[in-house]
């Protein structure tokens, strides 16, 4: 499969400078490095805003019919089981990218609306991600995968099995190039009703197994992902009530990272 190293290449450009090591044991492996942005998750109505404000422009470039329908927070937003990831400019704190991660500890998977999930999945705690939205230029692409590592990390301490996105085109192509795998028998696109019937490419991604198969494949990201500390990503396991701007603490479990 070819892998798209391009992408890693930009991320190591914008990161810049040698990397320095921290921590102690396990993280005492661990290069640390910065980013020149931060991604968190959305915590208040005014941050909930700018994921919203840059999730509309994101979309209204691809999308403009549909984005009309993103320029307010979805209920969804505001679910048990979702939390929205915001990246910012560290320069003057503009918002450069976001994404919605959404569990099954509480209820189905969105996608399941559309399509039945084949039986190897239906029994796993699973974590899927819509309103994938960045900024235009080399930036856009860095935030891009690392809006997807904080993902992963996210995924890691909240125990999940097994990632399921459903992606339109082009993006399926980023999908593919982390080692997702086709979930329906062929592949291929599948109009989603819940998203308007836009034809859609339905992936899925084991946890547990994707250091080794990055490490297998020779995966160009496997570094950045896996052996690489990022301080500047905030993934703690908080889910927030936003009407209230109040966390809603849930039980912190760090799932021990593969030697």
């Amino acid at each position: 499969m070819k892998v798209e190293h391009d992408i890693e290449a930009t991320c190591i450009n914008l990161i810049g400078g040698a990397p320095t090591h921290a921590g102690h044991g396990r993280e005492a492996a661990l290069a640390e490095a910065r980013l020149p942005f931060t991604i968190r998750i959305a915590h208040d109505e005014e941050t909930l805003d700018r994921v919203v404000r840059m999730r509309y422009a994101a979309y209204a470039r691809h999308v403009p019919e549909f984005a009309e329908r993103l320029r307010a927070p979805e209920p969804c937003d505001r679910e048990d089981g979702v939390v929205l990831l915001l990246a910012e400019s560290k320069l003057d704190g503009s918002a450069l990218g976001t994404m919605r991660i959404q569990t099954n500890r509480r209820r189905p998977l969105a996608i399941e609306q559309s399509i039945e999930l084949p039986d190897g999945l239906r029994d796993r705690r699973l974590a899927g991600a819509t309103r994938l939205g960045v900024s235009l230029g080399r930036i856009g692409r860095v935030v891009k995968v690392m809006l997807f590592k904080a993902f992963y990390l996210y995924c890691q301490e909240a125990q999940i099995d097994s990632i399921v996105i459903a992606a339109r085109a082009p993006l399926d192509r980023h999908y593919e190039a982390l080692l997702f795998e086709d979930v329906l028998e062929g592949g291929g696109f599948t109009p989603l009703r819940h998203a308007c019937n836009i034809p859609h490419r339905i992936m899925a991604f084991d946890i547990a197994t994707a250091e080794a198969r990055w490490a297998e494949a020779r995966h160009p990201l496997l570094e950045l992902f896996c052996r690489t500390l990022h301080p500047d990503i905030d993934v703690s396991l908080e889910e927030f009530d936003y009407r209230n701007a109040q966390p809603l603490p849930r039980a912190r479990t760090r799932v021990p990272a593969s030697a």
